[in-house]
């Protein structure tokens, strides 16, 4: 059994419907996120595997800011972050987060836009984001990341993921205190986005950690430093 199995599951609670943009299913999913042990554990295994000589970051999906402070808290190096999100609420938030910190801009974005005017990065991250495009969106932004990396870069992807059954698949839910998927989900499995990114360039791609329907999925830049 995992480690993070043995946790106690979160109480189920009905789970918001309502979109991204309100108010109250941001306050739902905030509410959640610092306590449930999986998503710690597979933030944890992305911070291992951060280039420590980055200097630009780019989030997609940044929400509250959460997961590019945990990065930004990691790497001395960094100079430039640019994190995206669609949410008002969690734009909001994420400009709060970062209201003292310079070297942070926060736009709004939408993932379905193209990539390339946002610049070069020497680390792309998302956190739990991606899974909400259509399938030729998200294989069309890996192509995107891969382009936008600098020599050395890296791609790291905290995500949802597609379970092999439905029976998997609600055990999952059930594990996280959910009672039901977000309409926005559009869940792919693990070796499907591994080939979509293999096939977009990146190298040395590999799932990095995973437990249920969480899973960290990693590639370099194929171009040497």
């Amino acid at each position: 059994m995992h480690a993070d199995d043995r946790a106690p599951a979160p109480e189920p609670a009905s789970t918001p419907t309502a979109g991204w943009h309100g108010a109250d299913q941001v306050d739902w999913y905030l509410d959640r996120v610092e306590r449930l042990p999986p998503r710690l554990a597979g933030e944890a295994a992305l911070l291992e595997m951060l280039p420590l000589e980055a200097r630009s970051v780019l989030d997609l999906g940044c929400g509250d800011g959460r997961l590019v402070s945990l990065v930004v808290d990691a790497l001395p190096t960094v100079a430039r972050v640019v994190a995206v999100d669609r949410s008002p609420p969690m734009l909001d938030r994420a400009r709060e987060r970062f209201r003292a910190d310079d070297r942070v801009e926060v736009r709004p974005w939408d993932l379905a836009d193209d990539l390339s005017t946002l610049g070069e990065f020497d680390l792309i991250v998302s956190g739990f984001a991606i899974h909400h495009l259509d399938d030729g969106r998200k294989r069309s932004l890996i192509n995107e990341v891969a382009r936008q990396l600098r020599p050395g870069g890296v791609f790291a992807n905290l995500e949802i993921v597609a379970s092999s059954t439905p029976m998997l698949h609600a055990e999952f839910l059930a594990r996280i205190g959910r009672t039901a998927d977000d309409p926005e989900d559009r869940l792919v499995d693990v070796e499907t986005q591994l080939i979509w990114m293999r096939d977009a360039g990146l190298a040395h791609v590999d799932c990095m950690w995973r437990w249920r329907g969480m899973a960290l999925l990693v590639g370099r830049s194929a171009s040497l430093p």
